[in-house]
C-alpha cells in the first residue's frame, strides 16, 4: 500500500502520507492544518509533499463551511498544459537554439525585456489575439475590483500570455516513442497574486476581529456564507479561469514558432489543461466540501494530468484511478528537496551544466536554483504513487525555456 505514513495530531484528524522523504517542518505544517475544526476526514500528502506557506506544497485538503486563502496560494490556477503533436524526433533541426530563442520571443517571459516586444515580462503592445481573450475575462474581473479596490493593479492584459519565473517552463518533449510534445507551466501571474495576498490579509483580519486564535497566522480561514468567503471564492473562481486562459495562449503561440520553423504538423490524440494551485467543490466520503490542491492534481478515475520532473529529469502524462484516500489527487511535480537559498549556496553553473547536458536551455546564474538536483527523484515520486495514476507517456525536454 502506498501509502506510507499515517499519523494523528493531538485534537485533529489523520494525516496520510505518499512518501517516507517528508522533512520536519511539512509534517508540522500538516499536524498543524489537520488540527482546524472544518477538515473533512483527513488530510492527504503527495509524493512530493514540501514545506510551503501555511500548508504544505503537495497537500490535499478537504474542508466543511471553510476555506484557507493561503493553502490556495497566491498563485491561483498555477498549473500544467501539454499537448501531443505528429512530429517526431527526425523532424527537429540538429541545433535547437534557434527554436528556443524563437519561443523567447514569442513568450514574454520572467523579468525579460525584449524591445518592440515585452517589457520586463509583459507585452508592450498587447497582440489582437490576447485582447480577444482578454475580452472574455475582463468584466467579471472589473466587477470584482469594484467591490475589492486594493486588488486592481496594472492591466492584468498586459500578462496574459506570459510565462513569469521560479519554476515555470515552456518544453519542447520526446516521448519514448520519439512523438514531439509542448509542455508548459503557468499560472495566474500578477493579478492571481494580488487576488491571494488580498484575501489572505482579509482572513487574517477575520480571525483578529473573531479572537480566533491560530497555530499558524497563515492557516487564517473565510466561513462559508458571509460576505468575504463568497467573493473570494468569485475572485479564485476568475483567476483559475484567467490561468487556464494564459496557458492556452502560450501554447498557440509556441505552436505558431514551430510551424515556422518545423516541417508541416497537426496535433495529436492527447492534450492535457489542469489546475494544480487552486480549489474546486466536489462530493467525497458523501459529502459536498472543499478541495484545495496546493501543489496537487485531481485524478479521478479517467482525468489526464501531467506531473513534471526538472529541467533534466523525465515528465509524464498520466491518467487518474480516483483513489478515494487521496481525495482524487496525485503530486503535481517531483518537488522540491531544498530551497532556493540552499540550492545556489550548493551548486555551481558547471553543475548546472552537467545535469542539462544535451537539453537545449538557459545554464546561467539565474536559473541556477532550478537546478535538477534540488528537486526529489522523479522516479521514486512516481513509484510513490502508483496506487493514485497510470502512466499514459514519459517525456524528456530537449528544449527548456525558463523565465
Amino acid at each position: 500500500m502506498p501509502i506510507k505514513k499515517v499519523w494523528q495530531p493531538e485534537g485533529g484528524k489523520p494525516v496520510k502520507v505518499w512518501t517516507d522523504e517528508i522533512e520536519a517542518t511539512a509534517a508540522e505544517q500538516l499536524s498543524r492544518l489537520a488540527t482546524l475544526p472544518f477538515i473533512h476526514k483527513h488530510v492527504a500528502a503527495m509524493p512530493d509533499v514540501h514545506a510551503g506557506i501555511g500548508a504544505t506544497v503537495g497537500s490535499v485538503i478537504a474542508t466543511r463551511g471553510a476555506i484557507i486563502p493561503a493553502a490556495v496560494g497566491v498563485d491561483i490556477g498555477c498549473g500544467m498544459m501539454a499537448v501531443e503533436t505528429t512530429l517526431t524526433a527526425k523532424h527537429l533541426p540538429d541545433s535547437l537554439k534557434e527554436l528556443r530563442e524563437r519561443i523567447e520571443r514569442a513568450v514574454p517571459h520572467g523579468f525579460v525585456t525584449i524591445p518592440g516586444r515585452s517589457v520586463k515580462g509583459a507585452w508592450e503592445v498587447t497582440p489582437a489575439s490576447i485582447v480577444s481573450r482578454w475580452r472574455a475575462l475582463k468584466d467579471r474581473y472589473y466587477a470584482i475590483i469594484e467591490k475589492h479596490p486594493k486588488i486592481s493593479q496594472k492591466d492584468p492584459q498586459l500578462q496574459l500570455g506570459s510565462l513569469g519565473g521560479g519554476n515555470h517552463f515552456i518544453e519542447i518533449c520526446l516521448d519514448t516513442n520519439g512523438t514531439v510534445w509542448v509542455m508548459l507551466h503557468s499560472g495566474s501571474r500578477g493579478v492571481g497574486n494580488a487576488i491571494g495576498r488580498y484575501f489572505i490579509e482579509l482572513a487574517r483580519e477575520d480571525m483578529r476581529k473573531h479572537f480566533i486564535n491560530l497555530p499558524d497566522r497563515d492557516l487564517a480561514y473565510l466561513v462559508e456564507g458571509t460576505e468575504h468567503f463568497d467573493d473570494y471564492i468569485e475572485a479564485m473562481l476568475w483567476a483559475q479561469d484567467y490561468a487556464m486562459e494564459n496557458r492556452k495562449a502560450m501554447m498557440e503561440a509556441v505552436l505558431r514558432v514551430m510551424r515556422v520553423l518545423l516541417p508541416p504538423f497537426s496535433l495529436g490524440k492527447i492534450a492535457v489543461n489542469c489546475h494544480h494551485n487552486y480549489a474546486t467543490r466536489e462530493n467525497h466520503y458523501g459529502e459536498n466540501v472543499w478541495v484545495t490542491r496546493k501543489g496537487a492534481v485531481r485524478a479521478r478515475e479517467g482525468d489526464l494530468g501531467i506531473i513534471p520532473g526538472s529541467m533534466g529529469a523525465k515528465s509524464y502524462i498520466v491518467r487518474g484511478r480516483g483513489n478515494p484516500e487521496s481525495f482524487h489527487s496525485c503530486s503535481h511535480g517531483a518537488g522540491r528537496k531544498m530551497s532556493r537559498a540552499e540550492a545556489r549556496k550548493r551548486f555551481t553553473t558547471e553543475d548546472l551544466a552537467n545535469q542539462t547536458q544535451g537539453i537545449e536551455c538557459r545554464k546561467d546564474e539565474g536559473v541556477l536554483d532550478e537546478i535538477p538536483g534540488c528537486y526529489k527523484n522523479i522516479d521514486q515520486v512516481m513509484e510513490n504513487q502508483h496506487d493514485l495514476v497510470d502512466v499514459v507517456a514519459e517525456l524528456r525536454q530537449v528544449v527548456c525555456v525558463k523565465g
